[in-house]
């Protein structure tokens, strides 16, 4: 039977990974000399951090005028029972949809949508709206971007 358990990060772990998400490109002798340890050690560390899944890649994060240049949106979705396998389904053949969550609360999925234009926005809420199983959205567009920490440890 597999471990499911979360893996135990200590504090170089987690100093390691904030370093990562401030860089993800720093040099492993940059880490250890930002750490106060060994390369090997830092080497050793994220080889251990990736095979236990807790860094699952590293990638590139947009400025925010790159960011701007389309509409991004939020959007609560309310599913009928025992749909939600289809609308998963659904959803992600759909490239706008950024990210899909399954949330707790007045809806099921919460999706972040990103469209080049108000037009494209609408026609994909339709899409969404139309998809069986789907009982109500709520959408809020996203006016700017006020704090983006990436994603804590």
């Amino acid at each position: 039977m597999p471990d499911t358990r979360p893996p135990i990060l200590d504090e170089i772990d987690r100093q390691l990974i904030a370093a990562l998400q401030i860089n993800a490109r720093e040099s492993v002798a940059m880490l250890a000399r930002q750490l106060g340890i060994a390369r090997t050690t830092v080497t050793s560390r994220l080889a251990r951090l990736e095979k236990a899944k807790v860094i699952t890649g590293y990638g590139v994060r947009l400025g925010q005028r790159v960011v701007d240049g389309g509409l991004q949106a939020y959007v609560g979705i309310k599913v009928q029972p025992r749909s939600g396998k289809e609308v998963l389904r659904r959803l992600s053949a759909m490239a706008q949809v950024q990210q899909l969550c399954a949330v707790s609360g007045e809806f099921d999925y919460v999706a972040w949508l990103r469209t080049d234009s108000p037009e494209q926005l609408d026609q994909l809420l339709d899409q969404i709206g139309s998809v069986d199983g789907v009982e109500k959205t709520t959408t809020s567009i996203i006016l700017s971007s006020k704090i983006d920490r990436g994603q804590p440890v």
